[in-house]
């Protein structure tokens, strides 16, 4: 399966996330990746476009700013990167564990492997917004709320396709 297929699919059809519970965990961690990078670029790009040594007032920083962006631009990429893949991979294991509670109150059956990658592919939508949220003015507050709601919701909408669990007597 492309990673191009699950974009979109992770974009439109939200039923469909709970079928992606079996691709492989190689395949998964491919597309967190892409996610990761496409965030990384976009906040490195706000970085450079932001940079702007001009406002120093103190000569000396100044001089010696522009004698080590060759460095700079390198070392703030990759812990962008970095900072980055802590904090998705952070928020996608808290969302499965909380998605664990909502499959048992679902009285659905799954595990929590298959709740992590069903979670990867319901952040989509939730990055997306974190990437247009610097330009729209609405607090992070807010931003972050419906976030959360948006992927929450999304994974109840996924969950509603993985099996039920067998009645026990």
């Amino acid at each position: 399966m492309k990673h191009s297929q699950l974009f979109i699919d992770s974009l439109i059809h939200p039923k469909k996330l709970a079928a992606y519970r079996l691709l492989p965990i190689g395949k998964v961690i491919q597309y967190t990746f892409l996610l990761i990078l496409l965030v990384t670029v976009f906040s490195f790009g706000r970085f450079t476009a932001g940079v702007n040594v001009d406002n120093f007032d103190i000569s000396g920083l100044t001089a010696y700013i522009e004698e080590i962006k060759w460095l700079l631009y390198p070392a703030t990429f990759l812990m962008l990167f970095i900072f980055t893949t802590m904090l998705i991979f952070a928020q996608i294991a808290l969302y499965a564990f909380a998605g664990l509670f909502f499959l048992k109150v679902m009285k659905r059956r799954g595990e929590y492997r298959n709740v992590w990658r069903t979670t990867t592919f319901a952040i989509t939508w939730t990055t997306l917004i974190s990437l247009l949220a610097a330009y729209l003015p609405i607090s992070e507050t807010v931003t972050s709320v419906f976030s959360l709601l948006l992927t929450l919701t999304l994974l109840i909408i996924s969950f509603t396709k993985y099996p039920i669990q067998p009645i026990t007597k």
